[in-house]
């Protein structure tokens, strides 16, 4: 009641201001929550929802068409395997995130998840269906595309901002080209680039997964704006730790991983993981290029039913339910490591 008295309501205006803003937020969660609880639809009926348009939501056109949002083209009858596999992946990633399996060995579990990860998904051996990867789609294709793509962008991107802080003019020009050209253009570029101008320079009768390009692409684009948070960590340690590490007769590469890098990364921890998100958010481009991960497998499961075609907007929510579950646990699990890494610090 303090904080209301003092914050809200401690003269006139702002107490009118209050209350108008107050009914008006009251007034739009009560007509939110007629449509989208009240008076909606959640059976996998096109006739209720018909009837109910205008009035409340029609959740059965997930019901109707969950498959095909988060499974995409893959053959229906052997969805079984993108589920287990992104089951497995998920878990990779969740045990990744504990401190308790920070040790060198877990490398391995990540070689043997991901290797189980694309036998059940192309299949080909122990009796599977081959599903070839333009087929792979939804959910699984969203989460491989953002793990691998952060998988291989952060060593990339270490190694571009140490470049681009080199002392040998060579390198640090190379490095800095780079950056500067990838971040000077949008995504789509790239992935338009990598997908239909790249094969065109390869040699007659070699082909490149189309998968493969876009995982290319994205790693390289991703690195390049990881390069310039790391590159800001780094300029943030003060020079007497280098002359430190110098004095104890460290080489260069010895003095950043155990004194240089550490407190670079501990210190950009926030900057990485809103890189992290953006990249996770931006698989949705890959539609460009035929890949249908969860925006396009929902493009993909209405537009081609009339039944179902004007509840896109509620498809829309549903996925968008999805992302933001990902990247609110994201953003609180880079809280933890914040709280981890400044426990030894004086404030």
């Amino acid at each position: 009641m303090n904080w209301l008295r003092s914050n809200l309501f401690n003269n006139v205006f702002n107490s009118s201001v209050t209350v108008l803003l107050g009914t008006l937020l009251l007034y739009a969660l009560t007509q939110a929550w007629g449509w989208a609880i009240g008076q909606a639809v959640w059976v996998a009926d096109a006739e209720q929802c018909h009837a109910a348009r205008g009035t409340g939501a029609c959740w059965g056109v997930v019901a109707e068409k969950y498959r095909i949002i988060i499974f995409g083209r893959y053959p229906f009858e052997e969805q079984w395997r993108p589920l287990l596999a992104t089951l497995l992946l998920m878990a990779l990633l969740l045990a990744s995130c504990m401190r308790v399996f920070w040790q060198r060995w877990f490398a391995a579990v990540w070689v043997v998840v991901l290797t189980v990860f694309f036998i059940l998904m192309h299949g080909g051996v122990l009796g599977l269906a081959t599903v070839t990867t333009d087929q792979w789609g939804g959910l699984p294709l969203t989460i491989l595309l953002a793990s691998m793509s952060v998988l291989g962008a952060f060593p990339l991107g270490i190694l571009l901002a140490l470049g681009r802080m080199s002392d040998l003019p060579v390198i640090r020009s190379l490095c800095t080209v780079y950056i500067e050209l990838i971040r000077g253009v949008p995504l789509i570029s790239v992935l338009f680039m990598a997908s239909f101008l790249f094969p065109l320079f390869m040699p007659e009768g070699t082909s490149i997964d189309v998968l493969v390009r876009v995982l290319v692409a994205m790693v390289l684009f991703a690195a390049a704006y990881l390069a310039e948070v790391i590159r800001g960590g780094l300029q943030a340690i003060p020079r007497g730790q280098y002359e430190a590490a110098v004095s104890l007769g460290m080489g260069y590469w010895l003095m950043q991983r155990k004194i240089i890098l550490p407190q670079a990364l501990a210190t950009v921890v926030p900057g990485i993981m809103n890189n992290f998100i953006s990249t996770f958010k931006d698989t949705s481009l890959v539609t460009i290029v035929s890949l249908y991960e969860l925006t396009g497998s929902l493009d993909l499961a209405v537009n081609s039913d009339p039944d179902w075609m004007a509840y896109k907007l509620e498809g829309y929510l549903f996925i968008a339910l999805i992302y933001f579950v990902f990247c609110f646990s994201l953003s609180r699990y880079s809280q933890w490591v914040e709280r981890q890494v400044n426990r030894g610090k004086v404030h």
